[in-house]
């Protein structure tokens, strides 16, 4: 996996990065974050760890995180083609290979057809037995090596 890019999937962190998860980020070469950020502080300080691409959540109505934060975002990393929204419902499945989504502060990874499904839970207000919770992804030309959840 020497050359496989690393990408660290965040959602929920509601105005709190904890230092765990600000440590865990570190070496990541882009970070994805589905939404309910609420903090333009903590966008900026994600951005400075690696690129972001990030999404509005339900909570993010009054935050201006700059171009490219929308409600869903579709993008190409490293041959694969990803869409993210804060909510699972909300996402458009045809034609991509990895779905991120939010919301439910529950991990989950799973395939839906073609596509992979994350849900990395959430670092600050978790719903499940797991406890604070990211999902780290690592691919390398147009493949998914690996998905995992990460407990914090």
């Amino acid at each position: 996996m020497r050359d496989a890019k690393r990408i660290d999937i965040i959602s929920d962190t509601h105005g709190h990065l904890s230092s765990r998860l600000l440590q865990e980020l570190e070496g990541a070469d882009l970070i994805v974050h589905a939404g309910d950020m609420t903090s333009e502080s903590d966008y900026f300080e994600l951005a400075t760890i690696a690129p972001i691409k990030a999404v509005l959540g339900n909570n993010d109505y009054f935050y201006d995180y700059g171009p490219g934060v929308e409600r869903t975002i579709r993008f190409e990393y490293e041959g694969l083609r990803f869409t993210v929204n804060h909510y699972q419902e909300r996402l458009q499945l045809m034609g991509v290979d990895v779905a991120v989504c939010g919301h439910t502060h529950r991990s989950k990874i799973m395939r839906l057809g073609a596509c992979t499904l994350v849900n990395p839970g959430s670092p600050t207000y978790p719903r499940d037995d797991r406890g604070p919770t990211m999902a780290r992804m690592f691919v390398m030309d147009g493949t998914i090596v690996s998905t995992k959840i990460i407990s914090l």
